[in-house]
């Protein structure tokens, strides 16, 4: 009888892979992704490690070293990983993810594990699946695209306060805007209907979870074909504490401050142009056409249990 495969071993029969390694060294947890590479070398993986200072850089480091590369491993948070997406479509290699961001919402709902040592087993494991991927203006995200409330906060918080107070930052952040929210006229189209809206924040889902660890909607899913969008509506804002739990729970469409729609593109116009922010950085603004790419990533997952 066959013996067990151990953990850290190769998949049983494959040949050594060859790993392009994205790590910004002076994340929070920068050094510690340079720690599983031995791990990586044990199971098959053999790595080159690419040092970036800068998110922006990443796609263009996935493209230019893309020969002789079997996959890609983004080491960092939600919005290092949407900067890989253009260097992953060109070059249609698989991505492997180490969690070193504040939310890790795209980890979340890949399932992966937030220790980088069990991250790197799941890349070892080799099981992929192709999920979808969302897009602003041309501008790629995983998770959410949203503005109003949401933009306020990603431009409020800094990288320094991020890697000094991790998620204690967005809380902070969150009060502040919170106190300052001002409502703002919006005009949402999808391919069956056109609203108008006086809202506080319209949110665009392309995964399940945003915001570290709300859910965007409960039957939200990253490999659905679809985006997921809600719009909030201002008298809300004192009964936001009674709706926290819902929105946790991505059943915030109970309420009847908060509109809900699933389409596979949306167009958001407002009277003046307002800021949009993508899985946590400002990166374009309306008008704002938000379109689904489906099945566009290639990405490591846990390997599903046996039923």
């Amino acid at each position: 009888m066959a013996s067990p495969q151990r953990a850290g071993q190769p998949p049983t029969g494959s040949a050594r892979r060859r790993g392009l390694m994205l790590v910004n060294p002076n994340a929070r947890r920068g050094q510690q992704a340079l720690e599983v590479i031995d791990r990586l070398a044990a199971g098959g993986v053999d790595v080159t490690v690419e040092r970036f200072s800068n998110p922006s850089e990443v796609a263009a480091d996935i493209v230019k070293r893309a020969a002789g590369t079997d996959l890609v491993i983004v080491c960092g948070g939600d919005g290092t990983v949407a900067a890989a997406a253009p260097g992953l479509l060109q070059t249609g290699l698989p991505m492997g993810i180490l969690p070193l961001g504040t939310a890790n919402d795209l980890a979340r709902t890949l399932r992966l594990p937030l220790d980088l040592a069990a991250a790197a087993e799941v890349i070892v494991q080799g099981h992929t699946e192709r999920i979808d991927m969302g897009e602003v203006n041309g501008h790629p995200f995983f998770n959410v695209a949203s503005l109003g409330l949401s933009a306020d906060l990603a431009r409020g918080l800094t990288r320094e306060s991020k890697r000094r107070w991790g998620r204690l930052a967005y809380a902070i952040r969150a009060l502040q805007v919170l106190f300052a929210a001002r409502p703002f006229h919006a005009e949402v189209i999808n391919r069956q209907e056109r609203i108008d809206v006086r809202t506080l924040q319209i949110a665009v889902g392309n995964g399940r979870h945003y915001g570290g660890g709300s859910v965007i909607h409960e039957h939200a899913s990253i490999v659905d074909g679809h985006l997921d969008l809600y719009s909030l509506d201002p008298g809300s804002v004192w009964k936001l504490a009674l709706m926290f739990d819902t929105f946790r729970r991505g059943r915030h469409g109970v309420w009847a401050e908060v509109q809900t729609s699933k389409c596979v593109e949306f167009d958001v116009r407002t009277r003046r142009p307002r800021s949009v922010n993508a899985d946590g950085d400002i990166v374009t603004q309306t008008p704002a056409h938000f379109v689904v790419r489906p099945a566009a990533i290639e990405v490591f997952i846990p390997r599903p249990s046996p039923a």
